[in-house]
């Protein structure tokens, strides 16, 4: 592999960008690396802003085209926000590397000119934006009074609707302020009981095509124990309860002297209903945790709201 160029799939979002980014800094870094490139790519979900995501397929809406690309020799791997990449492997790639996580929380951010708001402290029948079904079930468990709104389109697009009034405040991923130099802005972190994050949220997926031997294993190299532990067990019960990528479910991992502990929640869509369950398990075998946890969610009736 020695003099390889290195060539990096990702959408052209600005928060795509500096992930694929990051991943080139950490690939530079290898000495058997001679250069990386980005190649952009134009995803369904990045061309069609205003319909909600689940309208048009939902699963793979961020991540098909860029994994063709990698498919087709246009590039040698794939970045992803791993919470959008579906938990059903694509036929001749592999998910090599899953680097160290960023913040794993949501948060509430309000208007520039308002200060910094929780859940209970927004006006009656507030206008919230948010087009996540967890997140809009989570918010009408709490406060089913709220006026969620759907929201569309790149981070700084949804700022910029917030800050002329659309919305009185809008829920978003804390890593994407982070990673994009917007932690300034004011904001309030949601955390259990009251919100639980995306599986996989904050972690970047690495794919390349399994029989790039040598990729795989620079990935592989890429990779943090805790975080791909965390975010197997994530995505083996998300896969386990067959549910998709913008279900209703919210997960959240804790690891601490070799022992993972994962807890879910699994509401109906209106936030009616609302079931919890966790468990602990092995770091070293994380599948069987996420799938011990369906387990408990399935003797609650939980496919009863996933079948919504």
């Amino acid at each position: 592999m020695s003099g390889r160029t290195i060539r990096i799939a990702t959408r052209a979002s600005q928060l795509a960008l500096w992930q694929a980014n990051h991943i080139a800094s950490l690939l530079r870094e290898q000495r058997d690396v001679e250069a990386v490139e980005l190649v952009e790519v134009s995803t369904q979900g990045d061309r069609d802003r205003s319909e909600p995501l689940r309208q048009f397929g939902g699963l793979g809406v961020f991540t098909r085209e860029v994994q063709n690309a990698v498919l087709e020799n246009r590039a040698d791997l794939a970045v992803h926000s791993l919470k959008d990449l579906p938990t059903k492997s694509e036929p001749g790639l592999a998910l090599a590397g899953i680097p160290a996580r960023g913040p794993v929380f949501d948060v509430l951010v309000g208007a520039r000119s308002s200060t910094a708001i929780s859940i209970d402290d927004l006006r009656q029948n507030a206008r919230v934006g948010t087009g996540s079904p967890r997140r809009q079930a989570q918010l009408k468990h709490v406060r089913p009074d709220l006026d969620l709104r759907e929201i569309r389109g790149n981070v700084e697009t949804r700022l910029r609707k917030l800050d002329e009034g659309e919305y009185d405040a809008i829920v978003l991923a804390e890593a994407g302020l982070v990673r994009l130099g917007l932690a300034d802005r004011d904001f309030v972190r949601l955390s259990p009981p009251a919100m639980f994050p995306a599986v996989a949220q904050g972690a970047l997926g690495l794919e390349c095509r399994e029989s790039d031997t040598d990729v795989c294993e620079l990935l592989e190299s890429l990779s943090d124990r805790e975080t791909r532990a965390a975010a197997t067990a994530e995505r083996a019960l998300l896969s386990e309860l067959r549910a998709g990528c913008h279900a209703p479910l919210g997960a959240l991992t804790q690891i601490e002297n070799e022992s993972l502990h994962l807890s879910a929640v699994v509401l109906s869509l209106d936030g009616a209903e609302r079931l919890h369950a966790e468990c602990s398990g092995s770091i070293e075998d994380p599948i069987s945790v996420g799938r011990h946890l369906a387990e408990l969610l399935r003797a609650q009736g939980v496919d009863r709201l996933l079948n919504q």
